[in-house]
């Protein structure tokens, strides 16, 4: 059974009398414990797409379910809930509070749940043990590199222990060493932790961190294809 199902959805804005398509009719699956990265120009619907999908944003028309849970009959708060719960989000800005040092960012997502003071420390501790940055959580965001910061943001997406973690151009802003260790990060937590990963990238060399790749065009899958182990070796 997919985790994702996608069924013919459709995004269009309308300004006036002019309706502008972003997504036409696309239909998908994804599996448990699946690493795909979305590629694609400028326009082409990739983000909007990751956004319906994580549950950012509502699809015009079309069928969404998660886990074999209809998404679409849910109201603003149960999408909420589900996002605060399942998912996990690491976008292209890391979004750190600058007045917050790491575990105090990390430890964000685990105050709307409710969970203790002492349960959020640990879990955020362990969090930042899996990104490889325990010895940098009283750190603030200046006080960290970029490739740093957004581990930290990776912990943060991560630490409520999500069924799936979202990925919006998550090397965007990093330079290639910095990109290259943050993809080793995602490789370990699919392939460790089981973590199902859906990533945008514009970087071909990131998408072949995944297993499979999806290249989108004006509006619609244009074709996909499976990453080789020869690809994935000389990254």
């Amino acid at each position: 059974m997919p985790l994702l199902e996608l069924e013919k959805i459709t995004k269009y804005f309308v300004n006036g009398q002019v309706r502008t398509d972003v997504l036409k009719g696309i239909s998908l699956e994804v599996g448990r414990g699946e690493y795909m990265s979305i590629m694609g120009p400028s326009g082409s619907g990739k983000s909007t797409l990751l956004n319906i999908i994580g549950c950012l944003d509502r699809p015009s028309a079309g069928n969404y379910a998660f886990d074999s849970r209809p998404i679409n009959r849910l109201s603003d708060n149960s999408l909420a809930d589900l996002r605060n719960a399942v998912f996990g989000f690491v976008f292209q800005r890391f979004h750190l509070l600058p007045n917050l040092d790491a575990l105090a960012n990390i430890e964000l997502p685990l105050i709307y749940r409710g969970l203790s003071k002492r349960k959020r420390t640990r879990a955020a501790k362990e969090a930042l043990t899996l990104v490889g940055l325990e010895d940098r959580q009283h750190h603030r965001p200046n006080q960290l590199s970029g490739g740093e910061q957004q581990r930290v943001a990776i912990a943060r997406a991560i630490v409520g222990k999500p069924q799936i973690l979202f990925a919006d151009e998550p090397t965007g802003a990093l330079d290639s060493k910095n990109s290259i260790n943050i993809m080793q990060v995602f490789s370990r937590l699919n392939q460790e932790m089981g973590l199902t990963i859906l990533q945008v990238t514009h970087d071909i060399n990131v998408s072949h961190f995944g297993r499979r790749t999806l290249f989108m065009q004006d509006g619609i899958i244009e074709r996909e294809e499976v990453v080789t182990e020869e690809q994935r070796r000389i990254l």
